[in-house]
């Protein structure tokens, strides 16, 4: 990239960044180019110079003038001056809120004690990386997390990779490593792509680029779906399978008793780098095609042609999605997903899956801040007792179990919270959370931390602090938050706008006033500038004139001493190998193999339930126009999807009588919502899926109506503490309901 990060006049200029949030993405760091005059964003261009994603942006980073333009959005701090839910705030100065913020946590800890401070983070974003640090390092409680059951985004797959790979997160080859992309000498296309209830065009998830799949079609790769929905990758695939929702471990011991029964596993890795084979296949052979094809409701025939597809065509890869994270067996499915990696040896090859040890880079930070704890207020934080597996991998407290302590003060009592780029009534994936507003509505004081007036800011907040977007901030991005990191990238700022703050300002501000010795950082450049030379051989300035920083990538770590702490060949697990059977998992009273159970919920499960409730409910499908409950004030993206929309089979809606368009509910025991019907053959029949994180800024803000938060949340008809015995999982993907025709929006 050019030696060149910001060019023009003083009142017309360009910038090159990377962006990451506000507004909310994951941490992919797509390259931009900012055009900003009088201090103002007025175009945004792709920077063709980006190594890995070669000036293509989405559409909403098209969008970004417009959101940060927007009328409604706030950039200076408010107080509320009303109740709550009235919806009537004042302005204050930002030293003037964090002095009350101060004040109040002193107040508050001295009375309940430290742990009475909960701080609630939102998904993909920044704060996933700073909201702990604010926790420990800011306010000294133990106390943080997601607010999504069984820890279900993400931080599960991190975890099993963790127990069975003894590595970061096993990411599909896209040589993204590599400054020379596809044409680097050491890399090879891979022959087979599975996509796992994933769609990374809309999603770009976490660390991955959706659009170099379209990069690897055209050199080749061909692409296997499984997805209850044919996505527009699903339309492009040499084959899709659309499974029964939540029985993916069932059909991935399928495959595997394929590739084993036919001989067509990796003899040479199984026998040097894996452990517990035997035992493995034997658990395997339980789940011959026939009897996953009746659970799945899928061909039989499909499974033998996707298993010997992917063991015989070297080399293959494998991405996998929310459904790992969010299904009753997802852990399951895990397990036996990375197993198919393993024996066919495709793990940390060109074209297979590339694996790294978590980058120390800001990782060392915010574990030291844990320091601020008093000793032992870590290990007894919420929950950790409860799944001592979850304590191993996640830094956070149990989010059930937090609920559940919101709703009874036991085992402690929450007084206070601070609320992170989360709108956690309108939810990204947090269950029940009408549950989540009637125990935060306890609290004695709530900041919540937005860039636009949300519902739960609305309900629940006393003080409101504008949050900077990424065009407005310093700061760095680093894919998979640091657990499989192919670049460092510096975000630049673009524009000033002292009325809005970063995450890590925030935290430096902040941290000033209520434990001075952990933040002596002067602002936001100095801690990146500190941190980066702690890691690398360069600072921030270097990096911001970088752009983009690769460093060199070593496949098949396992060989050369690479893979563990000590140096030794092997990988950083137990036995020093992957472990097909675990020797963790019995410790926290788990099955050490992979098996399939029927979800909480279904027509096997629940039969009595299967009569009044039919349907299966799937959600969290990812969109082009929003980013969870973000995005939806945004005219030219709401032009394109102006309404929550529930997708159904043209035999289903024939059955309950519903025609495209029509205004539906959706409803189970636990509740109900309202959308517009998408009648398309895309989803599988008896299945419907609903869109998630839907509120209308459009309408009256004030209690009870909230933006409309409660008219279309399909979050209130998901169970909570849905969890295998780990801790993880959920019912997001695989729960039970009924579809009938509505009036309108309100039912």
């Amino acid at each position: 990239m050019k030696d060149q990060w910001k060019w023009g006049t003083d009142n017309d200029y360009w910038v090159r960044t990377c962006a990451w949030s506000a507004p909310g993405c994951h941490p992919v760091g797509c390259g931009l180019k900012l055009h900003v005059v009088d201090n103002k964003l007025v175009n945004v261009d792709g920077d063709e110079e980006h190594p890995v994603t070669n000036g293509r942006l989405c559409v909403r980073c098209l969008t970004l003038p417009e959101y940060l333009n927007h009328p409604q959005r706030i950039t200076t701090p408010l107080k509320r001056a009303g109740e709550r839910g009235e919806n009537k705030w004042e302005p204050i100065t930002w030293d003037d809120a964090l002095d009350l913020i101060a004040e109040k946590a002193r107040e508050i800890q001295g009375k309940y004690g430290m742990d009475s401070i909960v701080v609630i983070q939102g998904t993909g974003r920044q704060a996933a990386l700073y909201a702990p640090p604010l926790a420990f390092g800011v306010f000294r409680t133990s106390t943080t997390l997601m607010g999504i059951s069984g820890y279900s985004c993400y931080g599960p797959r991190c975890a099993v990779a963790e127990f069975v790979f003894g590595t970061g997160y096993p990411e599909l080859d896209f040589a993204s490593y590599f400054p020379d992309s596809y044409d680097h000498p050491g890399y090879e296309v891979p022959k087979y792509i599975i996509s796992w209830g994933k769609m990374p065009l809309t999603s770009n998830g976490d660390g991955f680029f959706g659009h170099s799949l379209i990069d690897l079609m055209k050199r080749g790769s061909k692409i296997i779906t499984i997805d209850p929905r044919i996505t527009w990758l699903g339309a492009h695939a040499d084959t899709a399978i659309r499974l029964r929702p939540g029985t993916d471990a069932a059909l991935a011991l399928a495959f595997l008793n394929v590739i084993i029964e036919e001989d067509l596993y990796d003899h040479d890795f199984v026998d040097k780098w894996c452990y517990g084979f035997e035992q493995f296949a034997e658990r395997c052979r339980e789940y011959p095609p026939s009897r996953a094809a009746e659970i799945c409701e899928i061909p039989e025939h499909l499974i033998y042609r996707v298993a010997r597809q992917f063991a015989t065509n070297k080399p293959s890869s494998l991405m996998w999605g929310l459904t790992f994270d969010q299904t009753t067996t997802g852990g399951q499915a895990s397990h036996a997903a990375l197993a198919m990696l393993a024996i066919c040896g495709y793990v940390d090859v060109p074209g297979g899956v590339t694996v790294g040890q978590p980058s120390t880079f800001l990782g060392k930070w915010r574990v030291d801040t844990r320091s601020n704890l008093a000793p032992g207020q870590f290990e007894n934080r919420l929950g950790a007792k409860n799944f001592p597996a979850a304590d191993r991998s996640q830094w956070v407290c149990n989010p059930d179990i937090t609920l559940e302590c919101l709703e009874t003060d036991e085992p402690i009592k929450l007084r206070m919270a601070v609320l992170q780029s989360t709108n956690i009534i309108s939810p990204t994936n947090n269950v029940q959370p009408q549950r989540w507003y009637a125990g935060l509505k306890k609290m004695e004081f709530t900041v919540c931390r937005d860039l636009f007036l949300t519902p739960t800011a609305v309900a629940l907040a006393d003080v409101f602090l504008p949050v900077a977007t990424f065009p407005e901030l310093d700061g760095v991005v680093l894919p998979h938050y640091g657990r499989n990191p192919f670049f460092v990238a510096a975000i630049n700022k673009a524009i000033d706008n002292p009325g809005v703050r970063s995450d890590i300002e925030f935290c430096i501000q902040l941290g000033k006033r209520l434990n001075p010795d952990a933040w002596d950082y002067k602002d936001a450049v100095d801690f990146f500038d500190r941190q980066l030379h702690a890691s690398y051989d360069f600072g921030f300035d270097e990096l911001r004139h970088m752009g983009v920083y690769q460093g060199e990538y070593t496949y098949k770590k396992y060989e050369k001493g690479l893979s563990r702490g000590d140096g030794k060949p092997g990988f950083n697990t137990p036995s020093g190998r992957i472990e097909l059977y675990s020797l963790l998992y019995p410790m926290w009273g788990e099955d050490p193999l992979p098996y399939y159970h029927e979800p909480y919920y279904s027509k096997y499960s629940h039969p009595e339930l299967a009569e009044e409730y039919p349907l299966i409910l799937t959600t969290g499908g990812r969109k082009y126009t929003s980013f969870h409950s973000e995005h939806r004030m945004i005219a030219s993206l709401r032009e394109i999807d102006p309404w929550a929309k529930v997708t159904i089979h043209p035999a289903d809606a024939e059955k309950y009588g519903i025609q495209n368009g029509d205004w539906v509910t959706i409803e189970n025991w636990l509740g109900k919502c309202q959308m517009k019907a998408w009648v398309s053959e895309v989803i599988k029949e008896g299945v419907v899926h609903c869109e998630h994180g839907w509120w209308y800024p459009e309408q009256e803000g004030a209690e009870p109506n909230l933006f409309g938060v409660w008219k279309s949340n399909v979050n209130l008809l998901l169970p909570h503490f849905c969890v295998n015995p780990l801790g993880f999982g959920s019912i997001y993907k695989e729960m039970m309901c009924k579809i009938y025709k509505a009036q309108g929006l309100d039912g």
